[in-house]
């Protein structure tokens, strides 16, 4: 049996600096290339849970709430959610981060991450130990969702 774990063990952050590679044609920040970053940090944060590779099934929400600019510093911050008995639901939150530190959120993602064993078949993953409101109240949410994914799936078969 895997060993439970908490959110704080498994949280991510990854920064970048906007350049012109980053940018689409209305030099903003290029969606696709946002949500490169987004796979990047949810899969850092489900394998550190896991303990294990891990693989995408599913982005259930991906909602650009502001832009990006060049040479803005953009924040990346990942946490787990909610488990199953294989799968993970990470929250990814983008931000922009103005030179004195004040933030302004542009994104907000949810994914679902399986973990993978050697012959990449999935594998159980540790239970999540829920310590703040903010962690119970992911949950539930992550609960949800997870009800509105299989509703979605049993309707498209």
């Amino acid at each position: 049996m895997c060993t439970a774990k908490t959110v704080e063990e498994s949280r991510t952050t990854h920064v970048e600096i906007l350049m012109p590679g980053d940018l689409n044609g209305y030099s903003r920040l290029f969606g696709g290339r946002l949500m490169e970053w987004i796979d990047v940090v949810a899969a850092v944060v489900a394998r550190r849970h896991a303990g294990c590779e891990v693989t995408t099934a599913s982005v259930d929400n991906l909602e650009f709430q502001a832009p990006a600019f060049t040479n803005d510093t953009v924040v990346l911050e990942g946490r787990i959610t909610c488990v199953g008995r294989t799968s993970m639901e990470v929250r990814v939150d983008t931000f922009v981060e103005a030179l004195g530190g004040r933030r302004h959120r542009v994104n907000r993602a949810y994914l679902v991450m399986v973990a993978l064993d050697r012959n990449q078949k999935p594998v159980p993953v540790p239970q999540l130990i829920l310590e703040t409101e903010e962690d119970k109240a992911e949950w539930d949410a992550g609960m949800r969702r997870r009800a509105l994914r299989t509703l979605r799936q049993k309707e498209n078969y």
